[in-house]
């Protein structure tokens, strides 16, 4: 299949390498990209078509990426609604409902994704959701495109897209922020800045690998690491007592309602 990206950024840089990675050829994509030194940034690092006219883009593809803001989603869909011909949809723009691409883009053929940060590292997790009209191959090509960036999951109601987008598509920021108050930690205990983030990064980095490995409960593990009267015990009642986990809960459930508001912000009719 070809591919076109609507927009070069970081998220589509991701997808394009791992696409390349995962043995496409350059001469399947293409990229339309308003920005000249982008343009030429992804032509020279990736040997693909990168253009500013989106016809010129979209000709021979099949499948569409809509890797743009969520702000510039409805102007960039209804630019491009009467040069469609059948072509699978694909958007990873936050907040923007499935529904409202295909009624600015005159099309059903859509597929709603949320990949997070770590694809640029292929080592992402998107939640996905398709519309009704699109069909099993077509499915099988979005999980052939995303899932050259990490893992996938499919989602049956698209209001779990908005779930997907607290949990994976902000989640990385959680994990950065707790990094960053366990380096503080590190310095206040007397670790250079540097040695600091080291232990921090590989304590998390090794923590989450071992998660991976494992098919028993995270709860488990946790209190494997926990003795009775001992340092970690008197670590995890301070979180306790001081709401940590239910703190996260919130920070969470807020990002689920600003993902929802921000689907009726920018969905609505013009």
């Amino acid at each position: 299949m070809n591919i076109c990206f609507i927009g070069g950024g970081n998220m589509a840089t991701a997808l394009i390498g791992g696409l390349l990675g995962q043995g496409f050829a350059a001469a399947q994509i293409s990229v339309v990209e308003i920005n000249a030194d982008n343009r030429a940034r992804l032509q020279r690092d990736f040997a693909v078509r990168a253009v500013e006219n989106m016809a010129d883009g979209v000709a021979g593809s099949q499948v569409i990426v809509f890797a743009v803001k969520p702000q510039q989603l409805r102007e960039v869909a209804q630019q491009l609604a009467h040069q469609l011909s059948g072509q699978l949809l694909i958007s990873i723009a936050a907040g923007i409902r499935a529904v409202d691409l295909a009624r600015w883009a005159g099309s059903q053929t859509v597929v709603r994704a949320m990949p997070n940060t770590p694809a640029l590292i292929q080592s992402g997790m998107t939640g996905m959701y398709a519309l009704p009209a699109v069909t099993s191959q077509e499915r099988d090509q979005a999980q052939e495109i995303l899932a050259a960036v990490g893992e996938t999951l499919w989602l049956q109601d698209e209001a779990m897209v908005d779930a997907v987008t607290a949990i994976s598509g902000s989640g990385p920021a959680y994990v950065f922020y707790l990094i960053e108050a366990l380096q503080l930690a590190a310095t206040e205990l007397g670790f250079n800045t540097d040695d600091a983030r080291r232990l921090s990064v590989a304590t998390f980095l090794g923590g989450s690998k071992l998660a991976a490995s494992s098919s028993e409960d995270i709860a488990v593990l946790r209190a494997r690491v926990t003795s009775k009267n001992g340092t970690t015990e008197r670590a995890l009642l301070s979180l306790a007592s001081n709401q940590v986990a239910e703190h996260i809960v919130q920070a969470a459930l807020a990002a689920d309602a600003r993902s929802r508001e921000m689907g009726d912000e920018l969905g609505r009719a013009s």
